[in-house]
C-alpha cells in the first residue's frame, strides 16, 4: 500500500445571501460561477458535501472512503474508534459581505435529541477584515428567556447583545449554546465539529429574490441558548514567532496558532491523531517524508496520523492555524 501525504481538498463553495467576493478577491479562490460566496468549505466529512482529494495518488476520492480504507493511519487510533467514518470537523472560510442570521446551535444532547448526530461547538479567526467590521457574541448581561422573548417580539433583542469590534488575528470560541452572527466585512476562519444544525433567531428582516424569507427555529433555539453572559468573549492568547502557541482548547478540538518568519520542524510522532494545518496569511511549503508541499492563504491540508515528522518554510511571514482532536 502506498504510504499516506498531506491531502489537499477541492473546496465546496456555497452562494449565501449575506455572502460577497474576499474568497476570490484576497483568496484568488475561483468560487465561479456563484455570483457571491458566502463559505468556502475546506474540509467536510457532512452528507451531501464530502470533500473529495486534489492532490496526489489519491485525488478523486472523498474523505469517506479514505477513512474507510486508510482508519487509523488517517485518524488516529482513537479518534477512528469514535467517530468511525465521519471526519469529526468540518472546516470553513467564511466571507461575511452583510450581516449572518442571529443564530445558536445545540449541543450534543440536545442535537441528539432531535435525531442529529453531533452538535455544533465552533471557533473563528479573523483572517481580514474592515475597519468598521464587529461581530455578536454572547449577551453583554445576563438575561433570561422571559425577557428574551420580549426583546425578540418588539425587534429588540440586539440592546442585550455583545457587539465586538473585530481584528485580524482575533479568535472568537463560540460553544454550543452562545448566541452570534458575524458582520460585513469579517474574512474568517472556521472550525467547527461536523454538523450543519443552525437555528436561526432573526435575520434582519432580509427577503431573497423572490420576496422569501428565511426559515426561523425560535422554539428550538430557545432549548439551545445560555442566557448567562461572560466576562469576556474574545479569546486571549499569546503572539509569538516561529512557535506553536497554544489558543483553544475543549473536547472537540485544539487549535494552536503558528507565525512563521523561519523555517519550523513538526514532530508529530507522539500525538496519535490526524492534524489539519489552515493557511491564514502568506504562503509556504510543508516538506515531509515523501516530498513537499506549496500552501497559501485560503488553503488548508490534513496530516494524516501516521505521518511523524514536517518542515514548514514560510516564505516571508506566514501564518498557519494548527487544529487536532485528542
Amino acid at each position: 500500500m502506498n504510504n499516506l501525504y498531506p491531502l489537499k481538498f477541492k473546496p465546496i463553495f456555497k452562494d449565501k445571501i449575506w455572502g460577497g467576493q474576499r474568497i476570490k478577491a484576497v483568496l484568488g479562490m475561483d468560487s465561479s460561477p456563484l455570483p457571491n460566496c458566502g463559505e468556502a468549505w475546506l474540509i467536510s466529512s457532512v452528507e451531501g458535501n464530502i470533500s473529495v482529494v486534489e492532490n496526489g495518488f489519491l485525488a478523486g476520492n472523498a474523505l469517506n472512503e479514505l477513512i474507510e480504507i486508510y482508519m487509523d493511519d488517517l485518524l488516529g487510533e482513537k479518534v477512528f474508534e469514535k467517530h468511525k467514518e465521519e471526519f469529526p470537523l468540518l472546516i470553513k472560510i467564511i466571507d461575511a459581505n452583510d450581516w449572518l442570521s442571529i443564530q445558536v446551535h445545540p449541543d450534543d444532547k440536545l442535537a441528539q435529541k432531535y435525531k442529529y448526530r453531533n452538535g455544533k461547538t465552533e471557533m473563528w479567526y479573523v483572517m481580514h477584515n474592515d475597519d468598521s467590521a464587529q461581530l455578536i457574541s454572547g449577551f453583554k448581561r445576563d438575561t433570561n428567556s422571559r425577557e428574551y422573548l420580549d426583546l425578540l417580539e418588539k425587534n429588540q433583542l440586539q440592546e442585550v447583545l455583545n457587539y465586538e469590534k473585530t481584528n485580524k488575528g482575533d479568535i472568537f470560541f463560540m460553544p454550543a449554546g452562545r448566541i452570534h452572527s458575524l458582520g460585513p466585512g469579517n474574512l474568517i476562519a472556521e472550525i467547527q465539529q461536523t454538523s450543519d444544525t443552525t437555528y436561526r433567531i432573526y435575520d434582519w428582516d432580509r427577503v431573497d429574490e423572490k420576496g422569501n424569507s428565511r426559515e426561523l427555529h425560535l422554539k428550538k433555539a430557545m432549548e439551545a441558548i445560555d442566557f448567562k453572559a461572560e466576562e469576556t468573549y474574545k479569546t486571549t492568547y499569546s503572539k509569538k514567532q516561529n512557535e506553536t502557541v497554544e489558543a483553544v482548547s475543549c473536547p472537540y478540538f485544539t487549535t494552536n496558532v503558528i507565525t512563521l518568519t523561519k523555517p519550523l520542524g513538526k514532530n508529530l510522532e507522539s500525538m496519535n491523531t490526524f492534524v489539519v494545518y489552515i493557511c491564514t496569511e502568506g504562503e509556504g511549503t510543508i516538506t515531509y517524508g515523501g516530498g513537499e508541499l506549496p500552501i497559501r492563504a485560503g488553503e488548508s491540508c490534513l496530516i494524516p496520523a501516521e505521518l511523524e515528522g514536517l518542515m514548514f518554510r514560510p516564505q516571508g511571514k506566514m501564518t498557519l492555524l494548527e487544529v487536532y482532536v485528542i
